[in-house]
């Protein structure tokens, strides 16, 4: 006879507290173990809800959704623990809220309440509750008898009707026997279910020392302590049904309950669907015509102003932008592009400085004509089909740079818009990475600080995704790229019998989700309250609000994520560009447009070819110095391949592209008919716009096949790679290309496509980077003092940037009390004056205080 039963009270590692099980060990496990049904009811979370969900799918597996929380009431100083499962999506939306409701009304003690007068009504409607040995009626039970339980126990029934189970445990923990006796009893009294349970916190048994010391971290304790609280038992592990079966032999209805309860559960979350708030349009507008109008009045102001790109016409321009609007139309996203045309527009009307582009976004015409971009995308030969591909459904996804110190301007200004209720920053979870894990670990286990230290630097900082078994040479990735392996690391294992108990420990450990935090920059804004589609998290007193789900799982659940990073060069170009238009102001001269520099300056060049880059965006490393001096650009497409090259993989590239570049070496094409899209590179591929643009013209793809075929070469699937191939001679040989050639192209292709990088987002960057260089040459004292103003926190950073500023012949004076600003400030084209603001122990306060008190 078949066992059947189902876990439905378990933790994962997203309890952040008190669990180490990982979503992908427990659903391999449950198949494993014929589980058919699984329940996840992490602590006061939904963290891990959709990750769960997919999980289980994809595997066969039922996943019901739950939670546990703790609740709290006026007279019982105590909380106690109700746990919740999603019978249907009524229950999911009321679980939502009621968890969301906690983390912003009912933090206390570093735990997230749910008050119980907020379980009324609708409010538990569709959700199943569970009383185990740690809910009010246990406790009301084992110390005051059930007369007191019963009659705490019917509002209960009333709440939850035909929906309320007694949980039974047999973990071997205190009072758990107690509870069950009354529970049947109550059980009897009611005619409630009972339901078996095991209260799962680790996979097997032989996990329990690693859980004991994830809870020991959380609770800043060592195993060894004497007074540590021991709330788990050894049996709190993912028993099989047989196990289950046979501690549970004497009441077989509570195994049967588990699986009926399974059944009754039939949330479905609907996932590939996304959803837009409703964007304001004119009257007589619908979404369609309003982007159409909007565009094609943006690029005519926009060609007021800029010339054409050489080699094209009006009517080029005019039928690009037709043609990339049918497709934002097709795809049906006019309403995202105006959203972030209407946010970037509001930034820019309130002098928040605002990034030229960033990421693929930069190579629309759309974007540019909406004020989104700052980048011609027919200029520079950017292709729209990378960032917007008709030929695969997916988001756009406009990655947008604010000024560091406005950017929380702009989110307010969204919040405000569209509703506080409906926007949100996302949650990013924090792990037990190698170096913090080890140190952990070697605190629980109380060993001295020495040996726990001289083992953590043995693992070295980089690469950032270093495993302890990357370390040990136990991985797979280790066994490909043997420099991860640490020889000392290994020796101190294999000699040493506390380092390796330490280590085993860690190995358990290692990147369990720790914390939960606050994306860089990530922001959804929802048509509806958040909490119908995400759970909310935040820190205490209600500050910070995220949603529970990570940028994926938001993207799935249909949220749409907007970027908004913050970039601290903005900030400095904004102040430097204050500073020289106030000395403008004075002499006559018109304002200075940062957006409008010739991109054929001579002086910013001879400062590259220099290399005289100290704080120039992302050219002032001694490496990027060295380029320079090397390749001496003296065109703005140099500075956008230079830029894309200057990475692990394409750095290769650099010794020939310089040789090309200056005559010492022959440029190539390995078509004559590519010529046009790999010259400004010199014959080398080194952006994926130019591989996608080989595919077009070599191979007869369209743009958004050749898109396709990109991110496939990426993914090195050797099956997709042969099929692409046959495609890609077919089409080659349209044109009369012999096999040979055509596979000698493709593996060019291949080869280039595993690291090409991104021209629209290397040319935005480029254009920052000159931005900068155009400062520096120009207004040098202006741009020294913005930039040292920007790190004045920061000694050593102070340092060089004055070192820089004398180099440069820029005279900086000493601070003084009488005339000093709170930041340095140009007083004349070569001079400076130390700021306030930089005095150690002086705070912004009082640098405040005393430039108001001298005027």
């Amino acid at each position: 006879m078949t066992v059947s039963f189902t876990h439905l009270h378990l933790h994962s590692e997203y309890s952040l507290v008190d669990s180490t099980i990982r979503i992908k060990a427990l659903v391999a496990a449950c198949v494993r173990d014929g589980i058919p049904a699984v329940a996840l009811t992490d602590e006061s979370n939904m963290f891990a809800l959709v990750k769960f969900y997919k999980a289980c799918n994809a595997a066969g597996i039922k996943p019901i959704g739950g939670c546990d929380l703790h609740i709290s009431a006026p007279d019982d100083p105590r909380p106690w623990r109700l746990t919740l499962l999603c019978q249907n999506r009524d229950g999911y939306l009321n679980l939502s809220r009621l968890v969301s409701r906690a983390w912003q009304e009912g933090q206390h003690g570093g735990r997230a309440l749910v008050d119980a007068g907020w379980l009324q009504g609708s409010a538990c409607s569709g959700l199943i509750a569970l009383l185990g040995r740690d809910s009010e009626i246990a406790r009301i039970a084992m110390n005051q008898g059930s007369d007191a339980a019963l009659a705490r126990l019917r509002p209960l029934v009333q709440l939850f009707p035909d929906r309320l189970y007694l949980e039974l445990t047999r973990c071997g923990r205190d009072g758990e026997e107690h509870w069950n006796t009354a529970a049947l009893l109550l059980a009897a009294e009611l005619g409630l279910p009972v339901l078996a349970s095991n209260d799962v916190r680790f996979l097997t048994q032989d996990d329990f020392d690693a859980h004991e010391a994830r809870v020991c971290i959380n609770q800043g304790r060592v195993l060894a302590d004497p007074k540590r609280p021991h709330d788990y038992s050894n049996q709190q592990y993912l028993k099989t049904p047989e196990a289950m079966a046979a501690l549970f032999a004497d009441i077989p209805e509570a195994l049967e309950n588990t699986v009926e309860l399974a059944k009754r559960c039939t949330l479905e979350l609907a996932f590939g669907t996304y959803y837009l708030p409703d964007f304001p349009v004119p009257e007589g507008h619908d979404l369609n015509s309003h982007i159409r109008e909007l565009s094609r009045q943006g690029l005519h102001k926009r060609l007021a102003k800029a010339p054409l790109a050489a080699g094209h016409t009006l009517v080029d321009y005019e039928a690009r932008l037709e043609r990339e609007l049918d497709v934002i139309i097709e795809m049906k996203f006019p309403g995202y592009f105006l959203i972030v045309a209407d946010f970037i527009n509001w930034a820019k009307q309130h002098g928040i400085p605002v990034g030229p582009g960033r990421g693929s976004g930069a190579g629309s015409l759309v974007a540019w004509a909406l004020q989104i971009t700052d980048l011609d995308p027919l200029q520079f030969n950017l292709l729209f089909e990378r960032f917007l591909n008709p030929e695969r459904i997916s988001m756009p996804d406009f990655d947008i740079d604010f000024c560091m110190d406005r950017r929380d301007e702009v989110i307010d200004y969204v919040a405000r818009k569209y509703g506080r209720d409906k926007v949100s920053q996302i949650i990013t979870y924090g792990s037990m990475a190698a170096k913090a894990v080890l140190r952990d670990s070697g605190r629980v286990l109380g060993m001295p600080y020495g040996q726990v230290d001289r083992l953590a630097k043995m693992v070295p900082p980089r690469p950032l995704d270093l495993t302890l078994s990357d370390a040990l040479g136990r991985s797979e990735k280790s066994k490909k790229e043997t420099d991860r392996v640490v020889k000392e690391f290994c020796e101190a294992y294999e000699r040493d019998e506390e380092a390796r108990a330490l280590i085993d420990l860690a190995l358990k450990l290692e990147n369990l989700t720790r914390n939960a935090g606050k994306h860089a920059g990530g922001v959804v804004i929802a048509p509806t309250p958040l909490t119908d589609f995400s759970p909310l998290y935040c820190e205490a007193g209600g500050a910070g609000v995220v949603t529970q789900y990570d940028k994926d799982d938001v993207e799935a659940v249909g949220l749409v994520k907007f970027d908004f990073l913050g970039l601290r060069t903005l900030t400095i170009i904004d102040w430097a560009v204050k500073a020289i238009n106030m000395r403008r102001a004075k002499t006559g001269e018109a304002p200075l447009d940062i957006s409008q520099l010739p991109l054929d300056d001579p002086k910013s060049y001879e400062l590259l070819k220099k290399a005289q880059t100290v704080a120039v965006f992302q050219l002032e490393s001694s490496g990027m110095q060295r380029m320079l001096k090397d390749a001496k650009p003296d065109r703005f497409e140099d500075i956008i391949a230079l830029v894309a090259l200057y990475r692990p993989g394409p750095m290769d590239l650099i010794p020939s592209f310089i040789a090309r570049k200056h005559g010492r070496e022959e440029v190539e094409y390995p078509d004559p008919r590519v010529e046009p899209i790999l010259q400004e590179t010199y014959g080398i591929m080194v952006y994926q716009e130019q591989v996608m643009q080989m595919a077009q013209i070599v191979g007869g793809y369209s743009l958004g096949g050749a898109d396709l075929l990109r991110r496939a070469m990426g993914k090195k699937d050797a099956k997709k790679m042969a099929e692409e191939r046959a495609k890609f001679r077919d089409g080659a040989a349209h044109d009369g290309l012999t096999g040979e050639k055509a596979d000698t192209i493709f593996d060019l292709m291949e080869k280039f496509a595993g690291y090409g990088f991104n021209k629209s987002h290397a040319a935005a960057y480029a254009l920052v980077s000159y931005q900068t260089a155009w400062l520096k040459a120009h207004y040098p004292a202006q741009f020294m003092a913005a930039t040292i103003s920007a790190d004045m926190d920061n000694t050593d950073k102070v340092v060089t940037f004055l070192n820089e500023a004398c180099a440069l012949g820029i005279t900086v004076q000493p601070p003084d009390v009488n005339a000093s600003e709170y930041m340095f400030v140009a007083i004349e084209p070569k001079v400076i004056r130390y700021g306030l603001g930089a005095i150690k122990g002086v705070g912004h306060g009082a640098c405040e205080a005393i430039v108001a008190e001298r005027v």
